[in-house]
């Protein structure tokens, strides 16, 4: 289906993007693989572009040669979906990395795709404004986390990556600039082809601007830390604090084991050990309104059987607090030889019960299996450790915990990803749980906007059914 690569085709590219292009040995063996690694497939080149015109170049090209193209930015993805699973030209879009245009009338920032998530956070709240999107990953660029509709702690309050994108530029497979969007509040002129591309995993088209909705920086942001004697309630108190009028800009459930691997990996003590279970708020907004909001959500902790409930609000407090939630990942992923995660996303009243399945699976299977979650919004992150395990075992293990975390996830209402995407990784588990008909669908819209199958191949769903 995808043609080889030839001198003409490097020399091609070498003519578009002179100095910026690598092939064979120079390119690295990190561009083969993302965060987690366990999907592993070489590019036969790697483009460093700079501007939408080349990019729009390149991809003309490649679709007139039938040449596969993936776009990545920090490689920072845990389903392979900016791995070259067919070879062809991978486009890095770090070198895009220009915040193009704060527009304060209109509340938007203008950017490239490779700006860092850390860097635009920095940029606009230094001009007294807030993009309140929160992924855990700081150093993962922008591109990406609309590629991807990535979440993070404030989308109990705030929403997801999708509720402050205002316009995209993006490439189509043909190589045609399409605006869509723009600055405007309100659209409803058509289909939305802007919430298409929008947690498409690059196969709809690359992103090469986006204007960005931002809000006034909140003037005071505080934290409460919740110690609970068991996991029920904890979690059992989230749909309360809601139905009481209290909406957290997070809402996040620690557990006692992932606390642990924390401090090992930072070197640092968390600040409360009296339990297994904690809760942990944080609201924004004018001081006097955060601090009695903390007040009363303390005490509804209290009254349902709280150990303790505490403010975060020494900057040493919040350091050891949010220094352990913000290294969770790492420090799972540094605790073993292999892992895989499971981003599954059931309904907030289904939690509970859901690590409790989670729990007894890791236990019939005999792997460990390590969580946290967004409780706010009922996003789990539970990961799945090799440890010492053979491969052949790993393999069979993770295709069975996937399967019945999943099964388990659809019977309550749930989803295969909260905010990490698809990728090649869970396109099997995505099918099981929309079947033949959404996925015609989606394959439908696929070869509507790339009717060679160039962009990011057989990411999200096999192209051919």
């Amino acid at each position: 289906m995808y043609n080889v690569m030839t001198d003409q085709d490097f020399s091609f590219l070498d003519a578009v993007a002179a100095g910026r292009m690598l092939t064979g040995e120079q390119i690295s063996e990190d561009y083969g693989h993302d965060e987690l690694g366990g999907i592993y497939s070489m590019p036969q080149a790697v483009v460093q572009v700079c501007s939408t015109d080349e990019v729009s170049r390149i991809v003309t090209y490649a679709n007139q040669r039938r040449i596969p193209v993936v776009v990545r930015g920090s490689g920072t993805g845990l389903v392979g979906g900016a791995v070259a699973v067919h070879g062809g030209i991978l486009l890095e879009t770090v070198k895009m990395n220009q915040i193009l245009h704060l527009d304060r009338e209109n509340l938007t920032v203008t950017v490239q795709p490779g700006v860092l998530l850390m860097d635009l956070t920095a940029f606009v709240e230094q001009n007294g404004l807030f993009y309140p999107p929160d992924p855990g990953e700081k150093a993962a660029t922008i591109g990406g986390n609309i590629s991807t509709n990535a979440g993070g702690m404030r989308a109990v309050r705030y929403g997801v990556t999708r509720d402050f994108v205002y316009g995209l530029t993006v490439v189509l497979p043909t190589g045609e600039v399409v605006e869509l969007g723009g600055k405007v509040v309100k659209n409803s002129s058509g289909y939305s082809l802007l919430d298409l591309v929008i947690g498409s995993e690059g196969t709809l088209g690359i992103i090469t601007e986006a204007v960005l909705r931002l809000l006034p920086l909140p003037t005071c942001t505080a934290s409460l830390l919740a110690a609970f004697p068991e996991m029920e309630v904890a979690l059992g108190l989230v749909p309360a604090i809601l139905q009481a009028g209290h909406i957290p800009t997070a809402m996040e459930y620690l557990s006692g084991e992932s606390i642990r691997y924390a401090e090992q990996y930072l070197g640092k003590r968390f600040p409360d050990h009296s339990s297994d279970h904690y809760l942990l708020l944080t609201v924004d907004g004018e001081p006097e309104s955060v601090y009695a909001q903390l007040d009363t959500v303390a005490k509804l902790c209290l009254h349902a059987g709280a150990l303790d409930a505490y403010l975060v609000d020494t900057e040493e407090r919040r350091d050891s607090v949010w220094s352990a939630r913000g290294a969770f990942l790492e420090a799972i992923k540094a605790s073993t030889t292999e892992m895989d995660e499971c981003d599954v996303v059931v309904p907030r009243s289904c939690i509970a019960e859901y690590i409790r399945f989670a729990r007894e699976l890791a236990k019939n299977q005999g792997v460990r299996m390590p969580f946290f979650g967004h409780a706010g919004d009922g996003n789990l992150h539970i990961y799945l450790c090799r440890d010492n395990l053979p491969e052949d075992c790993w393999h069979t293990i993770l295709e069975t915990c996937f399967t019945h975390l999943y099964q388990k996830a659809a019977k309550m209402g749930g989803l295969v990803s909260g905010e990490h995407g698809i990728g090649w990784a869970k396109r099997s588990y995505l099918h099981r749980q929309f079947g033949d008909t959404q996925l015609r669908l989606m394959r439908s819209i696929k070869r509507a906007f790339d009717p060679n199958g160039i962009l990011n191949p057989d990411k999200v769903f096999f192209l051919e059914e």
